[in-house]
């Protein structure tokens, strides 16, 4: 990969690093937030309250996907990447200054959920049009590949908040935690947001930002009409694709220290050596897809996630120790990253530029608003164990039904961007014109024999 290649990623991907990292914080630090931001009943009661607001992010995402994939296809993929920093930052910044509730009483319930809401808006329009660039600008060869750092950022990011979160909790004790030590992750949270401004306003990114051509037809109702098919498809793989993130890696600290009694400490360091493995599995899952295509590489990350979490998280329950705990995450880590990492390119290859943008935010967001944001709190009201089966390995469970049946979706075309998809072989072709330059960059009718 060239060094303008390497740039084009780390602006592409900078966004999805600073927004998962700040879901990643909220949900490791979601005990302290809620004793210091809620009105103190009993401490179950705070934590639902704290994970409730944690999902609101999740339920105003589809419409950040909207508005911010919309702005993407019709103004460049440049200038709505660099928007969605803003609102995050300022999501960010507004829980770093909100009053504990002592000092502000509802208010400050008011200003968190207000951030919650901000940062969703940008997590929703920052997956469209990430992914778009990524798959659009990668070189022949590695689209895959390419668009699999958007899903490893998520360890990345995972990694940085568990460091923090493992310091944190070495250095402070529970009353200095909850007091102000919670709000250092978002502190840092902050300084990366001028990275990521930096680096998308660089000329080789908004160069690369194409603007695809707009006919008069706006993007919504252009998918709704000519691309049903493709939406259908996207939506059932981003159900898993959303749900086991949450479940496995984003709850699983909490899980960890709710169901089984480990320490917040222990399950920080589990988490952050688990999340290797995730970045890990996300780069090698979008290799295996260059190679075999992202159809039959999700199909065999959903058959694992089906298969393994239940006996791991059953393990986890009956050998409490560290080893055991952190080997239990790595192995759960890397089955998500089996599956997600093929998944942004996968669903890029279901729309053209036109419409690509809001074609993948809109299914993936309202998938995440239903299924993702409200994991830890769905998760926290079962309890550990639903009929003997672990909760987050029966949520993932239920999430893999649509996403089978999409990856098993029969032969049908598209017209217009006249995208099949092959059931026999796994593979997508979209019709070419002669003279369509081969530069990586594809378009509604410019590449021939993409795998799906």
């Amino acid at each position: 990969m060239t060094s303008s290649r390497r740039r084009l990623v780390a602006a592409a991907c900078v966004g999805n690093l600073l927004e998962w990292y700040d879901f990643a914080v909220y949900a490791l630090f979601a005990r302290y937030i809620a004793a210091s931001i809620f009105h103190s009943s009993d401490g179950f009661s705070q934590l639902a309250q704290s994970l409730l607001v944690f999902g609101l992010g999740a339920v105003v995402r589809p419409l950040g996907a909207i508005l911010i994939g919309r702005f993407a296809d019709r103004n460049g993929r440049g200038a709505a990447l660099t928007a969605t920093c803003l609102l995050m930052g300022a999501g960010t910044l507004m829980i770093v200054c909100d009053p504990p509730y002592e000092t502000g009483g509802r208010l400050s319930i008011v200003i968190i959920c207000v951030a919650r809401v901000l940062q969703g808006l940008s997590a929703g329009g920052e997956i469209g049009g990430a992914a778009a660039l990524l798959t659009e600008q990668a070189s022949k060869g590695s689209r895959n590949m390419t668009a699999s750092f958007l899903q490893a950022t998520m360890g990345l990011s995972n990694m940085l908040g568990a460091t923090v979160a493992t310091l944190a909790t070495m250095c402070l004790d529970q009353a200095q935690m909850t007091a102000w030590g919670w709000r250092l992750p978002f502190v840092l949270g902050l300084l990366i947001v001028p990275m990521g401004l930096i680096l998308r306003r660089a000329p080789a990114f908004a160069g690369s930002a194409i603007i695809p051509a707009q006919s008069g037809t706006p993007v919504l109702k252009t998918l709704l009409t000519q691309y049903q098919p493709s939406l259908g498809i996207a939506f059932g793989l981003s159900v898993l694709w959303t749900a086991a993130p949450y479940a496995l890696v984003i709850a699983l600290p909490l899980y960890m220290q709710t169901a089984f009694n480990v320490s917040s400490h222990a399950s920080y360091a589990a988490y952050l050596a688990a999340n290797v493995a995730l970045v890990i599995a996300s780069l090698l899952s979008g290799h295996l897809a260059d190679r075999y295509g992202p159809r039959p590489v999700m199909t065999c990350g959903m058959l694992v996630l089906i298969l393994v979490p239940t006996p791991l998280l059953l393990l986890a329950g009956a050998f409490s120790q560290q080893l055991v705990i952190t080997l239990v995450m790595i192995v759960l880590f890397g089955t998500v990253g089996l599956f997600a990492g093929a998944a942004p390119a996968g669903l890029a290859s279901l729309f053209p530029p036109a419409v690509r943008a809001t074609g993948i935010a809109a299914p993936y967001n309202a998938a995440a608003a239903i299924f993702g944001g409200f994991a830890p709190m769905v998760l926290t009201l079962l309890g550990p164990h639903w009929h003997g089966v672990p909760s987050p390995a029966l949520y993932v469970l239920l999430a893999a039904v649509p996403a089978g049946l999409a990856l098993c979706a029969p032969f049908w075309r598209q017209s217009g961007h006249r995208f099949q998809l092959d059931k026999a072989m796994g593979h997508a072709t979209e019709s070419i014109t002669p003279d369509s330059p081969d530069d990586g960059t594809v378009s509604a009718g410019s590449r021939k024999g993409e795998r799906l």
